[in-house]
């Protein structure tokens, strides 16, 4: 890989179980007066919310409990008036993605004058907005070191990004305890998440040693403990081995990219609101059957990843048992299977293709071009 690199994260990481102690000591070194949190109401129900709130101590706060799974645009502007009229001067972003995301979008789109569509893009964001701690509740999006926020628009009915290096945290929470409260479902899906984070980074033609030690670590730490962790939700340790994973597959793509996982999983989220970590741990085995004549020397070092042996065996043939080993992990944890389950018509598939076809963003990262008919038939393959 001779290209030029650049690497970017959240400007500071606190990990490990305990982590969230630090909040009121960087709440305060941020200069943050009067944070918004930034959850959802389930969070706020099952006492996670109180868990943070109560670490503020005395420390004044507001709250928007207003954020849905896949996001739509309208919140945004629903938790920028919230932010706004509360007078708060930065966010403490509580959850998964979806809330990471709103409060990294309201960051940047509450000192812009303009209308929120004139930020969705790659470096459209004019200023940093107010700063932003991440506290990721689940271990899967990455979003806590990233530059994106992706929002669902409900019109066009596809997934918008803002992609930005304003919207980088500036302090990223990561820690097992937080994410002890998460559904097994949502472990799995979140989980498997992750591990697409991570083999898209590593096979993406933007790869760097940087992002690829950090993908295969994490494909090593996620072959390991989500059955773990799925099979015991109390299993500190792998919680805490997930939310590193994570985060580690977050710091990967965020530099390298995703690939065609993601570009397919889009329509999926966006038309038929199939919650992002099932789409594309739904879509992962079909689409890496079709990337793995790209780069079967890659895939080898997967499948090693994943826990395979491959001594003696051709790359082609290293390349099949990853794809292998990525189903059977897959269905250890119960990832469903197959579009039809969501009452997706068949006769949609075409237009999905269409319209995946058109997220060039994701598609020029992937190690092989495809065409809109090869993208029907990855669908096809997946019904």
């Amino acid at each position: 890989m001779n290209h030029v690199s650049t690497f970017k994260s959240a400007n500071k990481l606190i990990t490990g179980k305990g982590a969230t102690e630090k909040l009121l000591e960087e709440t305060i070194r941020l200069g943050m007066k009067n944070p918004l949190i930034v959850t959802d109401q389930i969070l706020l129900k099952i006492g996670v919310v109180e868990k943070v709130t109560k670490l503020l101590q005395e420390h004044p706060y507001g709250m928007y409990t207003g954020v849905k799974p896949e996001p739509e645009v309208s919140l945004v502007a629903e938790c920028k008036e919230v932010f706004i009229s509360g007078q708060h001067d930065g966010f403490i972003a509580l959850g998964g993605g979806s809330a990471i995301d709103i409060a990294k979008a309201v960051s940047a789109y509450s000192p812009f004058d303009g209308a929120i569509e004139e930020l969705f893009g790659t470096d459209l964001v004019p200023e940093k907005g107010a700063p932003i701690i991440a506290i990721p509740t689940t271990a899967g999006t990455g979003s806590e070191v990233t530059n994106i926020s992706i929002l669902s628009d409900t019109e066009a009915q596809l997934k918008k990004g803002i992609v930005s290096d304003h919207l980088l945290p500036d302090v990223a929470i990561v820690s097992p305890e937080m994410t002890l409260t998460m559904p097994k479902s949502v472990t799995a899906a979140s989980g498997v998440d992750a591990l697409v984070h991570a083999i898209e980074a590593y096979i993406s033609i933007n790869a760097s040693p940087i992002t690829d030690s950090l993908a295969l670590g994490a494909m090593k730490m996620i072959a390991k403990n989500l059955p773990k962790a799925y099979a015991n939700p109390n299993h500190i340790e792998a919680r805490e081995n997930m939310a590193t994973a994570s985060l580690m597959a977050g710091m990967a793509f965020g530099n390298a990219g995703v690939g065609a996982v993601h570009a397919l999983a889009y329509p999926l989220g966006g038309r038929y609101h199939i919650p992002h970590g099932v789409s594309n741990a739904l879509l992962l085995p079909y689409v890496m059957e079709w990337n793995k004549i790209a780069c079967p020397e890659r895939f080898r070092d997967i499948a090693e990843a994943l826990g395979a042996i491959t001594n003696g065996l051709a790359d082609t043939e290293a390349a099949n048992i990853a794809v292998a080993a990525m189903r059977n992990l897959c269905a250890d944890v119960n990832i469903p299977k197959g579009l039809r389950n969501f009452n997706i018509p068949e006769d949609a598939i075409r237009s999905m293709a269409e319209d995946a076809s058109q997220i060039t963003r994701l598609l020029k990262n992937n190690p092989r071009v495809l065409s809109t008919d090869e993208i029907e038939e990855i669908y096809q393959s997946a019904y």
